[in-house]
C-alpha cells in the first residue's frame, strides 16, 4: 500500500475522532436522558447526518452496488422507495412517536398494549441486532477495506480468513468504543462529519469511474458508453428473475422500507432525541432528498463496476472495494477507505447503542432491577454493549460465502421486520385491541416467515411467488387477525394516547409541501427509467 494512502487514512479518521471529542466531551452522560437521547437535544442537521450514515454503512456501499453489479439499476429500489418510507415517518409517525415521549420502539408498544408485548418485542430486537445487523455490518466492513486497502500485501498475511477475522474484530471494538462511552450524541456528531465525506467520496468514485469508462473523455462519454453497452440494465423496473421484479414494490419491498426508517430502533432513535417535532420533520425530510441522490453512489459505481471489470470473474461484493483500490489515486484512497470506516463505525456504534438503550430501559430497568438509579441504567448498557459487541464479532465471519449480501440481510430482515411493522400500525391506528393480539402479531409473524423460508414443507411458498410478495401476505394476515381478535375480545378501555410534554409538538409548516414534492421526484425517477 502506498505511503500516501496510509497517511491520508490515519489523518482523518484522527481528525474525525478529535472534532467528535471537541464537540462532546462536555456531555453529560451520567443518565438515561443524555445517554441515550443525547438530552434531546439534536437539531436538523445532526439528525439528517445521523440518519444517512446509520444507514450508509458498507452493507450499503458494497451490498448494494455489489447486488447492481449483478442486476443493474433495478436494485435502486431500496433507496428510492425509501423516500417514500421517510415521509410517512415525518407526516405519520414521528408525531405520535414523540407524543409519547419514548425512547424505544418497545415502550410505545407497552403503553399502547402491555408489558408483555414490550418485553416480547425487545427480546426479538436483540436477538436480530446479534445474528443479522451487527454481524453483516462487521462483516461487509472488512470485505470493503480489504479491497480497498489492499490488506493482504499490507499486512502480509496470506489466509483470507485470518485476515477477515482480525479486521472484523479491529473495526468492532473501535466501533464498542465510540458507542459504549460517548453515548447518542458522540454518535450523531460523529456520524455527521463522516457523511460530508462518504458523499463527497462518493461522487468522486463516480466521477472517475465514468471518466474511466469513457476512455478518459468525460463523465457524459463514459455514460454514454454505458447507456449503449448495458441498455437492458439501467431500467429501472426489475425483471422477475431479478432481486427486486418490479412489482414487489409495491408488497415487501415497500413494507421492509417502512419498518426500516420509520419503526427500527437503529434508525429511528436520533429521531426520538429531536428537540421539536418541527426540527424532527426537517431532519427526516432533509434524509429524504439526500437518499434521492444514493442511486448515483449506491448503484451507479456497480454498473461501473461491471463495465470495466466484469471479465475479470470478480464477486459482485467485491465489486466496490475493487473499483475504489483501482480508480483513485493513493492519497484519495486511504481518505475514502477513512470515510468508509466511518460508515461501518456509525451504523456499528448506532446498532450498538439502540441495543443498549433497549437492553437497559426495556429489560434491565423493567425486569431485572426496577429500582435501580440512572447511573445503573446506564452502566448495564455498557456491560451489555459489550457482550452483545463481542458476540457479533464471533459471528460476523461466518457469514462469508453469501451470493449476494445486500438481498440477504433484506431476507433476513423480513423475519422481524414485518411482524414488529404490523403491531405497530395496528397499535397507532386502533383503539381497542387488547395485547393478547399484539403478542399473536409478534411470535405469529415470526414463526410464519421463518416456516416459510425454511421449513419443508411450508417453505414451498417461495417456489409459488417471490420472497416479498410472501413477507407482504403475512403482513396483510397479521393486521386482518389483530384486527378480528379486536372485534371478539376487544380491550374494556380505549387507549387514550397521551401527550407527555417531552418536546413542542407544532409541526414544521414545510412538512406537508416538502413531503409532496418528494414523493413526486420518486415517481419521476422510476418513469425516466422505466423500460
Amino acid at each position: 500500500m502506498h505511503a500516501w494512502t496510509l497517511i491520508s487514512f490515519l489523518f482523518f479518521t484522527g481528525l474525525v475522532a478529535l472534532i467528535t471529542w471537541r464537540i462532546t466531551h462536555r456531555d453529560d452522560l451520567s443518565n438515561t436522558r443524555g445517554y441515550f437521547l443525547a438530552g434531546r437535544s439534536l437539531s436538523f442537521p445532526l439528525i439528517a447526518g445521523s440518519l444517512l450514515m446509520t444507514n450508509l454503512s458498507t452493507e450499503q456501499m458494497v451490498g448494494l452496488n455489489g447486488s447492481a453489479f449483478s442486476d443493474g439499476l433495478s436494485v435502486m429500489a431500496w433507496e428510492v422507495v425509501a423516500v417514500v418510507a421517510l415521509v410517512l415517518l415525518a407526516l405519520f409517525f414521528l408525531p405520535r412517536f414523540l407524543r409519547s415521549g419514548i425512547a424505544t420502539v418497545p415502550q410505545l408498544l407497552q403503553e399502547r398494549f402491555g408489558p408483555t408485548t414490550q418485553l416480547i418485542c425487545n427480546v426479538i430486537f436483540l436477538v436480530a441486532y446479534a445474528v443479522i445487523l451487527l454481524p453483516i455490518i462487521l462483516y461487509s466492513g472488512a470485505v470493503g477495506l480489504q479491497g480497498m486497502l489492499d490488506l493482504p500485501v499490507l499486512t502480509g498475511i496470506d489466509s483470507s480468513t485470518t485476515l477477515l477475522w482480525l479486521t472484523v474484530w479491529g473495526v468492532g471494538i473501535i466501533g464498542a468504543v465510540y458507542a459504549l462511552f460517548g453515548g447518542l450524541r458522540t454518535v450523531a456528531v460523529s456520524d455527521s462529519i463522516n457523511a460530508i465525506g462518504l458523499l463527497v467520496g462518493g461522487f468522486v468514485i463516480v466521477y472517475l469511474g465514468l471518466d474511466a469508462v469513457g476512455d478518459g473523455n468525460g463523465i457524459a462519454a463514459g455514460w454514454q458508453a454505458i447507456q449503449e453497452a448495458q441498455p437492458d440494465r439501467l431500467n429501472s423496473l426489475g425483471r422477475p428473475d431479478q432481486q427486486v421484479p418490479w412489482p414487489t414494490l409495491f408488497t415487501g419491498v415497500f413494507l421492509i422500507n417502512l419498518f426500516y426508517w420509520s419503526t427500527n430502533q437503529q434508525i429511528i432513535q436520533r429521531t426520538f432525541a429531536a428537540r421539536s417535532l418541527s426540527e424532527g420533520q426537517k431532519g427526516v425530510l432533509l434524509t429524504g432528498f439526500l437518499k434521492l441522490l444514493g442511486p448515483l453512489y449506491l448503484v451507479l459505481p456497480g454498473i461501473i463496476a461491471y463495465q470495466l471489470y466484469a471479465d475479470e470473474g470478480i464477486a459482485g461484493d467485491q465489486a466496490y472495494g475493487y473499483l475504489v483500490f483501482h480508480l483513485l489515486p493513493p492519497w484519495l484512497t486511504g481518505f475514502f477507505a477513512a470515510v468508509m470506516v466511518g460508515a461501518i463505525l456509525s451504523s456499528f456504534n448506532s446498532a450498538l447503542n439502540s441495543t443498549t438503550t433497549l437492553f437497559s430501559l426495556g429489560i434491565y430497568k423493567s425486569v431485572f432491577k426496577k429500582d435501580a438509579s440512572e447511573q445503573e441504567v446506564v452502566n448495564s448498557g455498557k456491560v451489555f454493549g459489550w457482550i452483545m459487541a463481542v458476540a457479533s464479532m464471533a459471528i460476523a465471519p461466518l457469514l462469508a460465502g453469501q451470493d449476494s449480501l445486500f438481498d440477504y440481510l433484506q431476507t433476513m430482515n423480513a423475519i422481524y421486520f414485518i411482524p414488529i411493522l404490523a403491531v405497530v400500525i395496528v397499535g397507532l391506528l386502533t383503539k381497542r385491541v387488547p395485547e393478547s393480539a399484539a403478542i399473536f402479531g409478534l411470535v405469529g409473524g415470526i414463526v410464519l416467515i421463518a416456516a416459510g423460508y425454511f421449513v419443508p414443507p411450508f417453505n414451498g411458498i417461495l417456489e409459488i411467488t417471490n420472497q416479498y410478495h410472501f413477507v407482504a401476505g403475512v403482513f396483510v394476515l397479521l393486521i386482518v387477525v389483530m384486527l378480528l381478535i379486536g372485534k371478539i375480545a376487544p380491550r374494556r378501555e380505549a387507549w387514550v394516547h397521551e401527550d407527555v410534554k417531552a418536546v413542542d409538538l407544532t409541526p414544521w409548516k414545510g412538512a406537508v409541501p416538502v413531503g409532496i414534492v418528494l414523493l413526486i421526484l420518486v415517481f419521476a425517477i422510476y418513469f425516466a427509467f422505466a423500460g
